[in-house]
């Protein structure tokens, strides 16, 4: 992405288009613009066992738990907290992000990390614009989960309602 492009978008965002995505498309993106981490509220780091990183993703996968951590809000309520074989994504996030979900990592694989709560869904503004961020969906698979998908539903539903004049648009 080039700076002009960039500058488009967290303009669009900040006008208040809404934004929303899954996984690596959106989080591990354009590395080398961190305004851009700025507006989704978090970068990709590792995903161990793959550190820093396997030849083959699925040696990447291992079961994990997904805690859903605000019950009330509309994107995930009624949604209990579930367990996923996936990639368990080891993020740098924003404390300013409104935190949906996370997932608490083993050390089993890098030990310094133990007890390690990272968020795996979250919701943030943009000035007038609305971010939804979920770590889950390597694969297909990760999408057939009804919790995943449903997650993602809400939260791309609640992402293109953010425009403050009614309309909905979606980023």
């Amino acid at each position: 992405m080039t700076k002009p492009q960039e500058d488009g978008l967290l303009k669009l965002i900040g006008d208040g288009c809404g934004i929303a995505g899954w996984h690596g498309h959106i989080g591990d993106a354009f590395r080398d613009r961190p305004t851009y981490h700025f507006l989704i509220g978090g970068q990709f780091v590792a995903h161990p066992p793959g550190w820093p990183d396997n030849l083959q993703p699925k040696e990447d996968y291992i079961d994990f738990d997904v805690t859903i951590c605000r019950p009330d809000d509309p994107i995930v309520k009624g949604i209990k907290s579930f367990r996923l074989t996936s990639e368990q994504y080891y993020m740098l996030v924003d404390p300013s992000n409104e935190v949906l979900a996370t997932t608490t990592f083993s050390g089993e694989h890098l030990w310094w990390i133990e007890d390690t709560v990272i968020p795996v869904v979250w919701k943030r503004r943009w000035d007038k614009g609305r971010v939804f961020y979920c770590s889950i969906g390597h694969e297909l698979d990760d999408l057939k989960v009804p919790q995943v998908t449903e997650i993602i539903r809400r939260g791309s539903i609640w992402a293109a309602e953010g425009k403050q004049s009614g309309s909905t648009l979606l980023g």
